[in-house]
């Protein structure tokens, strides 16, 4: 009996201590998150310069961070990249000189056996604050949510790694924003404009919403190319199936970040746009000499070389 008793006092000991064995096995990580925040700088200045030239100074508000999840054959990346900078030039006025609002949020389901996936993509793009046709700093052209699009694709996403994407998608529905009454009954960004009579009295108010209907493909990359050289891409292509698809509207945005140290960096960036349904207004001489201004669509191109502070996290 008293053998019994000590036996079972035994195993009683041995399953409490076991039970209270604290699990060392760590769960798998589900969500990969961080980010990137900086402000860049850009300055000149001309004292008794023979040659010429206007003082100069800007800075701009960067940042960028994504949330991505992973587990098993599921995937989600999500990423938001915001940038806002000023501009003062010689006696001008102030002015922006780069105003951003990016989300993109991608789901995907793996393919067995693949590098493919079925994915759905969203992604919405807008502005900040209010943009003019300078010289001319009374006449808006653009304003939060002035334009602003929302694009959202179905189809397949081709990641071979983890720093390169192919989203190709034939199912895609591109809607285009003009929240501003005025820049809607222009016309602006391809909106259908307003409808007048003889008098000039509005009859039918401009469509603040265009709604299209085509393909698309983006293809991202981002990659450490040399030690503290980061080189990413991003090309946008949209084809509308119901008007003229030969037009394919062009997004494409180069960086090439140079990491100083922990808080210092360099950047030369990029932007080309092409959109065949947002007409540009150029001023140019006449035969005459005289200023005209043409408008139409126009190949949009922006560069930056920036020096400034970041942090990532």
């Amino acid at each position: 009996m008293k053998k019994t008793i000590l036996m079972l006092g035994a195993i009683l000991a041995y399953g409490c201590s076991f039970a209270q064995t604290p699990d060392t096995t760590k769960p798998a990580k589900l969500w990969t998150k961080g980010g990137v925040g900086g402000i860049n700088f850009a300055q000149s200045s001309f004292t008794n310069w023979a040659a010429g030239g206007e003082n100069a100074l800007s800075a701009t508000v960067l940042l960028s961070v994504y949330a991505n999840y992973k587990k098993d054959k599921t995937t989600w990346d999500n990423t938001l990249d915001l940038a806002y900078g000023m501009i003062q030039s010689g006696k001008a006025p102030l002015r922006k000189n780069e105003d951003k609002i990016d989300f993109s949020s991608k789901y995907g389901r793996h393919i067995k056996e693949s590098k493919l996936f079925y994915s759905a993509l969203l992604n919405f793009k807008s502005q900040f604050a209010s943009g003019y046709n300078f010289p001319n700093d009374t006449t808006v052209i653009s304003r939060f949510l002035s334009p602003a699009y929302i694009l959202g694709a179905v189809g397949f996403d081709y990641k071979p790694n983890n720093y390169l994407s192919l989203f190709v998608s034939p199912v895609t529905s591109k809607t285009t924003i003009v929240a501003d009454q005025k820049l809607a009954d222009a016309g602006a960004y391809g909106v259908e404009k307003a409808e007048f009579d003889t008098a000039g009295v509005k009859t039918k108010a401009g469509q603040m919403v265009r709604s299209e209907f085509g393909g698309y493909l983006k293809f991202t990359f981002k990659k450490d190319i040399f030690k503290n050289v980061n080189f990413s891409t991003k090309l946008e292509l949209f084809s509308n199936y119901l008007y003229n698809p030969q037009n394919i509207d062009v997004n494409w945005e180069n960086i090439l970040g140079l990491k100083v140290n922990k808080y210092l960096s360099a950047s030369i960036s990029t932007n080309l746009i092409y959109d065949h349904d947002i007409p540009v207004p150029v001023t140019e001489d006449d035969a005459n000499g005289l200023p005209v201004t043409r408008t139409g669509p126009r190949l949009q191109f922006k560069q930056v070389l920036a020096v400034g502070f970041s942090y990532k996290f």
